[in-house]
């Protein structure tokens, strides 16, 4: 699922419903990606969970990343109870996301600041809430590539 087709579903699943927009690579999914998820869905009744794809992956993470597939990560992030709604996007922000959705609250994890969110002129000019959720940053999927490869 692509930007546009995520945009038609949301519309037939928002019926004044919250909505929740949080984002990222999941390149391995880790207790720290899920609690983050989870944090994000409590924010709101809708989660809806923006993947990266594999060219941004490897822009944002550097060579050998992507380890997974985009439609890979996409099915594992769709398969968690707190998301409702997954789909890969281009990029390395989700501004366009942003303007496209038009979600009630862009939840970005602990390693942000309400003031470093890149995408947090977007979502507050369309009247979207920022929050920082989820537990401190002391999960990465490279630390757990890193352990796998010495392993």
């Amino acid at each position: 699922m692509r930007l546009a087709d995520a945009a038609r579903v949301l519309a037939q699943l928002r019926a004044g419903k919250r909505v929740v927009l949080a984002n990222g690579c999941f390149d391995l999914l880790h207790v720290g990606h899920v609690r983050y998820l989870e944090a994000a869905r409590r924010e709101g009744e809708l989660l809806v969970v923006a993947v990266n794809d594999d060219a941004s992956v490897r822009r944002l993470k550097g060579p050998g990343r992507p380890i997974q597939s985009a439609a890979d990560r996409l099915r594992i992030v769709s398969s968690l109870a707190a998301v409702d709604l997954a789909f890969v996007f281009e990029g390395e922000d989700v501004r366009a996301v942003i303007e496209a959705l038009r979600p009630d609250v862009h939840a970005k994890g602990t390693d942000y600041t309400e003031e470093t969110v890149p995408e947090r002129e977007a979502a507050r000019a369309l009247g979207a809430a920022i929050r920082i959720v989820g537990d401190p940053k002391s999960h990465a999927s490279r630390d757990v590539i890193s352990r796998i490869r010495s392993g």
